[in-house]
């Protein structure tokens, strides 16, 4: 059987770096190409032995890059994400809509076996049950970005329908990792405020003590993203996009997590914009048909996560690896 050779599509951001070395511990650094429509700092650099330049908007650019490299699967990462896209709503949308639409029809040309595209909590919203919600329920997402993603699972799902493209989807919660800063995202907090206590000892937050949101180790995310990948198609029941759960907290709980290592560490709490994203978002999600279909199972909890952040953290900077 021939050899898999792997595109990832805005692997210089948060998951994408994660998910490269991820894949390349399975299938090779020569068989994983990294790509972004920046070039890579130095650190990645060392990451991404194979990297390409690519605009994912530009669909000539893609197909070169997928027939140079003999690509057979797609990671397809790149996007503006919730608080970033309530800035620019209109080239939020056509990075994330065009982007995935070229990414799939890339697929159709070129008979690519498989391809990941991730999706969101942010497709739900206000009307949305907020305890363990269902993997399906009403959807009426109020950023430009929970729209794209909630329009990109239907369009993921017509592909598969309609033309057997083998696109498979996870809407991943607030994703939290050491490895690099947050993108642009409502529940990215979660990560700044670990950098903040180490650093700083200090932290002010955007959002309101008491606010509730999903969230996710990387480790975690990463593994379940592969985890989907690999299992076998006939396990795979839903095509718009699975719902994903680690763990739910509110700053409030994530800070005295912190200060059972930092005791001296404080918070206080300044909520602008992003509160309004947050408060029409899930608080908890049922995540019982990714546990059904192909085995889905978290590993992290809160005390657990905050215990490896910390040491990471501190260790990459001593080590100057955090980027």
């Amino acid at each position: 059987m021939a050899q898999d050779n792997i595109l990832v599509i805005g692997a210089a951001g948060q998951l994408g770096t994660e998910l490269v070395a991820g894949l390349q511990d399975i299938y090779g650094e020569a068989h994983v190409v990294a790509s972004d429509v920046r070039d890579p700092d130095e650190r990645r650099k060392q990451l991404f032995p194979l990297f390409e330049k690519l605009d994912v908007l530009n669909p000539k650019a893609l197909a070169e890059v997928i027939q140079k490299h003999k690509i057979t699967q797609v990671y397809h990462l790149a996007a503006m994400l919730s608080a970033t896209g309530e800035k620019h709503p209109k080239h939020a949308w056509q990075l994330n809509m065009q982007g995935l639409l070229n990414v799939l029809d890339a697929a159709i040309e070129f008979n690519i076996a498989k391809v990941y595209w991730p999706s969101s909590i942010a497709v739900f919203g206000p009307t949305t049950p907020r305890q363990n919600t269902p993997q399906h329920c009403s959807m009426e997402p109020t950023t430009v970005y929970g729209i794209s993603k909630q329009a990109g699972e239907n369009w993921c799902q017509y592909y598969f329908n309609r033309w057997g493209v083998d696109v498979r989807s996870l809407r991943y919660p607030g994703l939290i990792g050491y490895k690099s800063m947050p993108g642009g995202g409502t529940t990215d907090y979660a990560v700044e405020i670990y950098h903040k206590a180490l650093f700083q000892k200090h932290f002010v937050c955007f959002l309101k003590e008491d606010t509730y949101l999903p969230m996710m180790y990387m480790e975690d995310a990463v593994r379940a993203t592969l985890e989907l990948m690999h299992a076998d198609a006939g396990k795979i029941k839903v095509r718009t996009s699975y719902n994903l759960h680690g763990m739910s907290f509110c700053p409030r709980e994530i800070a005295a997590s912190i200060q059972k290592h930092i005791p001296d560490f404080t918070i206080e709490y300044q909520p602008d914009f992003r509160q309004a994203i947050a408060d029409s978002w899930p608080q908890s999600i049922d995540d019982s048909a990714a546990r059904q279909d192909w085995g889905w199972q978290p590993a992290y909890d809160l005390d657990r996560m905050t215990e490896v952040m910390l040491a990471n953290i501190k260790a990459g900077m001593e080590k100057g690896e955090i980027v």
